[in-house]
């Protein structure tokens, strides 16, 4: 006999689930009714809409993950403080009704360093089992950067790299007057090294605009080398920070990144530079993963 049971991933835009049996998908769907989209209509009833046909037995268990359980959401998931066993997430479940719950989010509370995820510790959790390591790399809007040891995590810090780009693209004057921004590998990797030999990263900004005005760069890879530099400076930052230097060099696990293979790659080439090991886990893997192993604990 199998064990089916729904995964949801909610974020604040968008509503994405998954029906199993035990690691088998048999239909996916998503929606746009983020918690910041509900225009009046309970996540109740949004959650019987999306899932129907799915819940003719009331006993299939839902693990939903993500903004879901902030205060937008439908009731706030608390966060487990770190230091906190990898295996503590599926212990403490928020259950909004029932065979449903919210997946807690994590916080840091220390005198140099307030942080919270919330949506990330599902796909850290998932990442553990598939891809075990020290340190984890999150890359999004708001990078993770998570150390752990064999059952627990210690430590995380944020870098709002994702948003950062958005922002200067759209909001700032880096990004007035461009054109339809296209890849560009070279272009890229150019940023990169800049981001990465010049770590003084504000008085560079600037300097991306100067770029298209003086035409020093093509004005259609303006995004793909602000990319690099932000991405350089974040990673060199963030090793430096972590005293990763001789320590991560020398350790037997490689780095695991977890992000969609585009994003990954960017990550991995500022790593490469720095001669650190890395191994890749895709995003939606390591979410569901994660979800799968809270599953699993449920039914036992």
């Amino acid at each position: 006999m199998t064990f089916r049971y729904i995964a949801i991933d909610w974020g604040s835009t968008n509503l994405r689930c998954w029906l199993f049996d035990d690691d088998v998908c048999l239909e996916s769907r998503q929606s746009e009714a983020g918690v910041t989209k509900l225009k009046g209509v309970s996540p109740r009833a949004v959650l019987a809409e999306i899932t129907a046909g799915w819940r003719d037995d009331s006993d299939t268990p839902v693990i939903m993950a993500g903004m879901i359980g902030s205060n937008a959401g439908w009731k706030i998931a608390p966060y487990l403080p770190c230091p906190v066993a990898f295996g503590a997430i599926g212990r403490q479940l928020m259950p909004v009704a029932a065979q449903v719950w919210i997946i807690p989010g994590l916080s840091v509370e220390h005198e140099d360093n307030l942080n919270v995820m919330r949506g990330e510790e599902t796909q850290l959790l998932g990442a553990f089992y598939l891809a075990q390591s020290s340190l984890y790399v999150m890359p999004g809007t708001h990078c993770k950067w998570v150390t752990a040891d064999r059952s627990n995590i210690l430590d995380f810090r944020t870098v709002m790299t994702g948003e950062l780009h958005h922002l200067l693209l759209q909001h700032s004057l880096v990004g007035i007057g461009l054109p339809a921004q296209q890849s560009d590998v070279g272009t890229f990797n150019s940023g990169l090294l800049r981001g990465i030999e010049y770590p003084a990263l504000l008085p560079q900004l600037f300097e991306v605009r100067a770029a298209h005005v003086l035409k020093a760069l093509p004005a259609e890879f303006i995004s793909e080398f602000l990319s690099g530099l932000l991405i350089g400076n974040e990673v060199a930052t963030m090793t430096k920070q972590l005293a990763c230097g001789t320590n991560l060099s020398s350790q037997a696990q490689p780095i695991t990144i977890v992000a969609e293979p585009n994003l990954a790659a960017r990550y991995q080439a500022a790593f490469n530079y720095f001669q650190l090991p890395t191994q890749l886990i895709e995003g939606d893997v390591a979410f569901l993963a994660g979800i799968r192993n809270i599953a699993y604990e449920l039914a036992n």
